[in-house]
């Protein structure tokens, strides 16, 4: 699939790291290191901008290995940006650990999933097809 970019950044195009992956890492693109405090959040750019085709959502995800070793993930998980979204996309990243975190330049910050959906075309009934689980919800299995 193509999609169009404009890379604003000093830094190169997000590429997948094997070709098996499902997202592309993006990148800080600051002038100055960013200090993060615990329990602290931070807007972070990319100098990215992408244009969609419609149907599709990118998906911005945390890297694990930020998560793991420094408490660092994206705040509103996954985010989306829309297929009508020109602006530029920035990370919304939080520092959960008891550590201060800096992030630098050019660092990895997250990931970007590309992804069908699909637009609801609402039907309003009286009711709903029932199942066996019918409105059971968290823990309805009681299985651990």
């Amino acid at each position: 699939m193509r999609v169009n970019l404009v890379n604003k950044s000093k830094h190169p195009l997000p590429s997948y790291s094997t070709i098996l992956s499902a997202g592309v890492d993006l990148r800080a693109n600051i002038d100055k290191e960013i200090v993060l405090e615990p329990l602290k959040r931070v807007l972070v750019p990319t100098g990215l901008f992408i244009q969609l085709p419609e149907g599709y959502e990118a998906q911005i995800r945390p890297r694990s290995g930020l998560a793991i070793k420094h408490g660092v993930t994206v705040l509103n998980t996954p985010g989306t940006i829309d297929a009508d979204y020109r602006g530029e996309i920035c990370v919304i990243l939080v520092n959960i650990s008891d550590e201060t975190f800096t992030v630098k330049d050019g660092e990895r910050i997250c990931q970007m999933v590309i992804a069908k959906h699909e637009t609801v075309d609402w039907a309003v009934v009286d009711s709903l097809q029932e199942t066996e689980r019918g409105a059971g919800g968290f823990g309805h299995t009681g299985k651990m």
